[in-house]
């Protein structure tokens, strides 16, 4: 069902263009808040709005967000591993986004849920409804996808300030010394190549805290905890301490090694959620096992 939310004009928005405005209300991009106002989804003290209109102190925004136009797209190995009315966890599939986008055209996780059957709250912004955190697309393993108001705002708020526990495996090249260790680097967009990440002066805080787990012939296998959420953060912080994961030939992982693998992606995933839940206040843990490339990968390993 469409929402529709009524709301005087903040403050800080007082003269500027709707639909620059709107963009900044619902986190969506400007152009699709245009889009939203030539379809009539938008009024302004009970009248359809222009785009060119600037909104007045006093006036009072009438909103309706139309149902998302999610892809109806079954994804294969796309296990549930927690449902109850509030939320659901799945283990996310390598290839899968969490929610469509510009530019995006594959799978997704609302999309998936929806083919199920699966009714998640409308909460949020249009693309990104029931999203409380995103995996990447090249990451499997667990994500949780809100279905109720009250997990949407609470779980959200949750993975902001970090109090859910969020554990990732990494097999790694070489063995990292010392065994277990924090990186403490900051990361932002490589300067001469802007489609990958880096450790770079001036980048964002970025914290992660990783323990071996076992040891093979040239590899690890690592448990790693992150304290901040930078993009492609485990995989940047482990290449530039020279332990890039195996199979990630983006980051400077050996291509033979992971040719020899079977691995056409890097070894991460994501492999528990551990939380408070929204409305029992119980604790959950959900552990994610892993998918069968990175399983086989890992029997290579121990029997090299």
């Amino acid at each position: 069902m469409p929402e529709t939310r009524l709301m005087p004009v903040p403050d800080a928005l007082v003269g500027e263009r709707i639909d620059a405005a709107l963009s900044r209300i619902l986190g969506l991009s400007r152009s699709r808040c245009s889009d939203l106002i030539l379809e009539g989804h938008i009024r302004v003290n009970g009248n359809p709005a222009s785009k060119s209109l600037k909104l007045g102190e006093n006036d009072l925004l009438e909103i309706t967000i139309p149902d998302p136009e999610v892809p109806v797209t079954p994804v294969v190995g796309m296990d549930i591993l927690y449902d109850d009315d509030d939320i659901v966890v799945v283990n996310k599939p390598v290839g899968v986004a969490a929610h469509s986008g510009p530019g995006w055209t594959g799978p997704t996780v609302v999309g998936n849920l929806a083919a199920a059957g699966y009714r998640i709250t409308t909460h949020g912004p249009v693309e990104r409804q029931g999203i409380v955190h995103r995996l990447d697309v090249g990451t499997s393993g667990a994500m949780m996808v809100a279905k109720s108001e009250l997990a949407y705002s609470v779980m959200k708020r949750a993975f902001k300030e970090r109090t859910v526990r969020k554990i990732y495996h990494a097999v790694v090249a070489g063995h990292p010394d010392p065994a277990s260790g924090t990186i403490d680097a900051p990361i932002g967009r490589h300067p001469s190549r802007e489609w990958r990440m880096a450790v770079i002066d001036g980048g964002k805080h970025a914290v992660t805290h990783y323990d071996t787990l076992e040891l093979m012939a040239g590899a690890a296998l690592l448990e790693v905890h992150l304290e901040t959420g930078r993009t492609h953060q485990i995989r940047v912080h482990m290449a530039a301490v020279g332990h890039p994961c195996v199979g990630d030939v983006f980051y400077g992982a050996d291509p033979t090694k992971a040719e020899e693998l079977g691995l056409e992606r890097q070894w991460l995933h994501a492999v528990e959620l551990g939380f408070t839940h929204p409305r029992t206040q119980l604790p959950v843990t959900v552990r994610a096992p892993y998918p069968d490339d990175l399983q086989r990968a890992l029997e290579t390993l121990r029997e090299a």
